[in-house]
Formats: structure tokens, C-alpha cells, sequence
């Protein structure tokens, strides 16, 4: 166990609500937060253990507002106890969605049920002030980050960073909902009953095709799945604006998770191979500009 894992372990285990002694197993998959399964009282919960991460412009007390009115818009497990740097939620038994999964046409009219309830009811229950979530913004933000902190890969910045921009252009004006602005399908959890949408520490109001953009580049849809996706989202068969400012928010979904990474190669505390993990994002953005470019064509 290295020593970030084990100092936050030690964290999990000194909370104030266990009503004795317990010892947190840690859960694989987070690259953000350390996160830690605790059984206490014939009950399961989930631990999460993390503080403010600027870099990232991740607040804990807009993820635990976020997590508090998924759990009442009918989302998300209901928060047990929080305090700065611990969140702890109930824990699901289920299973996270694969890339496959939601690619399954089966599952298409599920998964856009859930992303529609996330966008149209969280709003009603979420309390203090929200966040917006412009993915452009936070393009902009990771640039300068990059450049102060001597990244390797700030050589590129000027392409990338101009790339930005003329996918900001085209995505233009759009309706505000409140998103939940990471869309992997690990975020996504199935029961055999339901769907559950978990991790809201970037959640905050944004265009609609952000979270479908996001939804359909990480799960490696194709251009016949993301169509799909569109029509079941809007009612409607897609024209060539919105397939236009779509594929422009693909684009950028998966610019931000590139440059997310990279930043992350300079300040996480986390083992996790991020590096790699910045080679693999930059080719599926590359891929997803190519395909905007061809929209782009007259």
C-alpha cells in the first residue's frame, strides 16, 4: 500500500460516525480521490477521500451540494456524513457500466433517461450557489497551469489551445442544464434494476452536449451510435448544426480529459500511470477533431 493510500485509510478509519472500529478495504478506480469501502453497523459505505484540488478547479462543497440533489432528484446514493476532505455516501451493489455496455443499443433509451433527469431535475434540488462548467474555460485554465508548471507537453499548448477555440466558436450559444461533466462509463452504475450516476465533483450547469459528447467519445461510439444518441436525447432526427456543435463538444470532451491528464502528470499524488493515460486521449482527440473538421468542410 503506498503512502498516500495508507495515510488516507488511516483517514477513512478515524471519521466520527463509525459506531466501532473499522477498517476501510480500498476500492480500484479512482484517479482523482482515494476512495474506501467501510462496513460498519451490518451497512456498506463508500468513503471518499479528498480535498479542494485547484488544479482542477474542484470544490468539495459544490460536489457535496451536487451529490445531495442527485440523491433527491432520484440519481444518486444518499450522503451519510461530510466533512473537508471525506464524503461519505451510501454503497451501491452494482456493477460499473463498461464502454460496451453503453454502446448497447439496448441500453440507449436508459441511459438518455438518465442523463435527461440529471440535466432537468438536479436543478430543482440543489441548494447555495452552483458552478458552470464551461469546458473552454477550464481548456484555457489547464494552458496556463501547463506553462507555469514547465509541463513537457507545453510545446503544444498553441495548437492545442487554438483548437479549443475554434471548437468554442462552433459549438456557439447554448441551453444552460445542469450537467454532471464526466461521463464515464465507470460513473455510470447498474444494479439490475436501475441506473445510478455517481462522482459529481465536476458537476455544474453547461450545454447539454457536453455530457453527450462526453457519454459518447468515452464510450468509443461510432458515427451511426452517436446519431443515435442525438435523436433519442432530442426527439428528433439531428440536422447539420447539431451534429456540427456535437461533434465540436466531442471534440472538446476529450481535449479537456488530454489536458486534464497532462496537468495531472505535474501535481497528482496518485499512483496512476497518467502519462500513458495522456498518450491515449490525445490520439481519440485527434480522431474526434479529424471528424469535426470533416463537418466543418462546405
Amino acid at each position: 500500500m503506498t503512502d498516500a493510500l495508507e495515510a488516507g485509510r488511516r483517514r477513512a478509519a478515524a471519521l466520527p460516525i463509525w459506531s466501532r472500529p473499522v477498517e476501510p478495504q480500498p476500492l480500484a478506480g479512482g484517479i482523482t480521490n482515494l476512495n474506501f469501502v467501510v462496513e460498519d453497523g451490518g451497512r456498506k459505505l463508500l468513503v471518499r477521500i479528498g480535498g479542494d484540488i485547484p488544479e482542477h478547479n474542484i470544490l468539495r462543497s459544490a460536489e457535496l451540494a451536487a451529490s445531495r440533489a442527485a440523491h433527491a432528484a432520484g440519481l444518486a446514493p444518499a450522503v451519510r456524513h461530510a466533512e473537508p476532505g471525506a464524503l461519505v455516501l451510501d454503497f451501491v451493489e452494482a456493477r460499473p457500466l463498461t464502454a460496451e455496455d453503453v454502446r448497447d443499443p439496448a441500453n440507449l433509451d436508459r441511459l438518455v433517461a438518465l442523463v435527461r433527469r440529471c440535466h432537468r431535475e438536479i436543478p430543482k434540488h440543489f441548494r447555495g450557489p452552483a458552478p458552470m462548467f464551461w469546458v473552454f474555460q477550464a481548456l484555457r485554465d489547464y494552458g496556463h497551469r501547463l506553462r507555469e508548471g514547465k509541463s513537457p507537453h507545453r510545446g503544444d499548448l498553441p495548437l492545442l489551445l487554438a483548437s479549443a477555440a475554434r471548437l468554442e466558436a462552433a459549438v456557439g450559444p447554448v441551453q444552460i442544464v445542469f450537467g454532471h461533466n464526466d461521463l464515464l462509463p465507470a460513473n455510470i452504475l447498474d444494479d439490475g434494476a436501475r441506473l445510478w450516476l455517481v462522482d459529481w465533483e465536476y458537476a455544474g450547469f453547461n450545454g447539454p452536449t457536453f455530457d453527450l459528447g462526453g457519454l459518447a467519445s468515452n464510450a468509443g461510439m461510432d458515427a451511426s451510435q452517436r446519431e443515435a444518441l442525438l435523436a433519442a436525447y432530442f426527439d428528433r432526427v439531428p440536422d447539420a448544426g447539431l451534429r456540427r456543435r456535437f461533434a465540436a463538444m466531442t471534440a472538446a470532451s476529450l481535449l479537456r480529459e488530454t489536458m486534464w491528464s497532462m496537468v495531472s502528470e505535474l501535481h497528482s499524488t496518485i499512483e496512476f500511470d497518467y502519462a500513458a493515460y495522456t498518450a491515449e486521449n490525445r490520439a481519440r482527440f485527434e480522431t474526434a477533431w479529424a471528424d469535426f473538421l470533416e463537418l466543418e468542410r462546405p
